[in-house]
């Protein structure tokens, strides 16, 4: 089979194969990458004891952070080996240097054992990953695509799409169940371990499947003809109308999928567990049932977009996240935190301060420190999930907070905990109420959210493997999805966090996936092409 042949009918077995494997491969890599967040806090007591506990856990999610940061740099360097060696082994490397460092983290001594040699090797590993992932989705989409029929590359390559919800769903399902199994004091003293250690079984069988597969019949077809690439990250990034398509691709593509798929699963998570303080056990559940329900339709648009258009679908989840952000998450206040919403309407809160004095408390490596007193109170009321009103001081004012009928000022001791006490005071939970929280509802909002993303995410691969020849496919498709997805997603949280801190308002921050999903919106709209018929066999 070519990769022009149009085919009615049901997939090959070759296909189901490589689907299969290709799949299967991109859930380990993500898999691998979730657990490292996920157990951040672990991670941090024993590599990183020798400081505070807040500081050691802000070094491991510094460490997590810079898996993100190198994910460019992955894109170009397996990028280009994808155009020179071919998309199946470059793929496989990839997937092997995510799995080996994520079991070499199970087995890493701690700083107890090892001194500073543990951190110093933790972070490496951290990068090892963020590198081998930059380079390994553009593999498993492009691997795909070059073995479907064009009218069947939106259904084919959407299998793909579904892989990093399910390494997400993998990894919060099977930590749940080693802490439910072996309790929490032995997770808290090994059995955090046993995520990483598995790793290695799943690499295992990956790589014995994906050993038996073919290379991509057109990387195949553009060596026996010699019409490869000698430079293909010149010829994507040098000449300007490659440079345009990967441009439009990131900033009208990738930018605005990143921030909704982002939005819509991690910032939810830390929306449930940090703003509305739903313990985090009962958060994971909410989410994992959300992603069950959810990522069925990963498929139904890939597939769809076989039909009517990459373009259409897209177009239409970046407009929905725009639209409908805002009441979507103040629903997931009302339903799994009433007593929250009740507060942030009956003791309002007002901020009075000199604006010279209050910083933009934009956490990009999660060492930055914001001390002044309006600093200090406005990053308090944050944490402690509560809006306030800012008010604008004379300059050089001390700043001052009223809570209900409760004035505070920077002279107040210890004035966190003062701000603490009277929001307690005022009614404000400091935590959500599970016999409160109308769980049918929040799973159906948060549901929701996950359609958007299957929305954006779904018929993505297609788009972007349609976008570029085959000579610099790779390369091409990588780099702009690395930077929209490491970059736009990957600091999302950090940016949430700032705007809202500087704003007072706990929904302020989605000006952020809302601002950049209406420019994805726009720049796709006028300068992306629909690329569904489009023969991907020119070289």
């Amino acid at each position: 089979m070519t990769a022009n042949t149009h085919r009615e009918g049901g997939m090959t077995s070759e296909e189901r194969k490589v689907i299969f494997a290709s799949s299967l491969g991109t859930v380990l890599e993500w898999y691998d990458f979730y657990i490292y967040g996920t157990l951040g806090a672990f991670l941090a007591k024993y590599f990183f004891s020798n400081v505070p506990p807040n500081v050691g856990f802000i070094f491991a999610l510094l460490a997590f952070a810079a898996g993100f940061a190198v994910r460019p740099f992955g894109a170009l360097l397996f990028g280009r080996l994808g155009d020179t060696i071919g998309r199946k082994n470059t793929f496989l490397l990839c997937m092997t240097l995510m799995g080996l460092g994520t079991f070499f983290i199970g087995v890493l001594p701690s700083y107890a054992s090892w001194g500073i040699a543990a951190p110093v090797v933790l972070v490496a590993l951290r990068l090892i990953q963020g590198l081998a992932l930059g380079g390994e989705y553009g593999g498993a989409a492009i691997y795909v695509a070059e073995h479907s029929p064009p009218n069947k590359r939106g259904y084919y390559t959407s299998w793909i799409q579904t892989t990093a919800t399910l390494g997400l769903f993998l990894a919060l399902l099977l930590i749940l169940g080693i802490r439910t199994t072996i309790g929490e004091e032995a997770f808290a003293n090994w059995g955090w371990r046993i995520p990483f250690l598995v790793s290695a079984l799943l690499l295992v069988v990956t790589i014995w499947m994906g050993m038996k597969l073919n290379e991509a019949p057109l990387f195949q077809k553009m060596l026996a003809e010699g019409k490869q690439s000698k430079r293909p990250l010149g010829e994507a990034f040098g000449q300007w109308g490659n440079l345009k398509i990967a441009l439009a691709a990131l900033f009208g593509a990738t930018a605005g999928e990143a921030v909704v798929w982002y939005g819509g699963q991690f910032y939810a998570l830390f929306f449930l567990t940090q703003t509305l303080k739903v313990p985090a056990v009962t958060a994971w559940i909410l989410i994992v049932v959300s992603l069950a329900i959810g990522t069925p339709c990963f498929i139904l648009f890939g597939w769809l977009s076989d039909k009517i258009g990459r373009k259409p679908i897209m177009l239409a989840g970046f407009a929905l996240a725009v639209i409908t952000y805002f009441p979507i998450f103040q629903g997931i206040t009302h339903y799994a935190n009433p007593k929250l919403e009740h507060a942030l309407s009956a003791a309002p809160v007002v901020v009075t301060a000199d604006p010279n004095q209050c910083s933009f408390q934009f956490k990009a490596t999660g060492t930055e420190t914001f001390t002044t007193a309006c600093d200090i109170i406005k990053s308090t009321l944050v944490n402690l999930s509560v809006n306030y009103e800012n008010v604008k001081a004379p300059a050089g004012a001390k700043a001052s907070v009223k809570i209900g009928d409760t004035q505070l000022n920077a002279d107040t001791p210890n004035l966190p905990a003062a701000i603490a006490a009277a929001v307690k005071n005022h009614g404000y939970p400091a935590s959500a109420d599970p016999n409160d929280i109308n769980y049918p509802m929040t799973v159906l909002l948060l549901a929701i959210l996950v359609v958007y993303v299957t929305m954006v995410y779904g018929p993505i691969a297609a788009w972007l493997v349609e976008l570029f020849p085959t000579r610099i496919r790779y390369s091409g498709l990588s780099l702009p999805y690395h930077i929209g997805n490491g970059w736009f997603g990957g600091f999302l949280p950090a940016t949430v966090f700032a705007i809202v801190a500087a704003t007072g308002n706990i929904y302020s921050g989605l000006w952020y996936p809302i601002v950049i999903a209406a420019m994805s919106f726009v720049v796709g709209l006028i300068f992306l092409p629909e690329t569904k018929d489009r023969d991907i066999t020119n070289m």
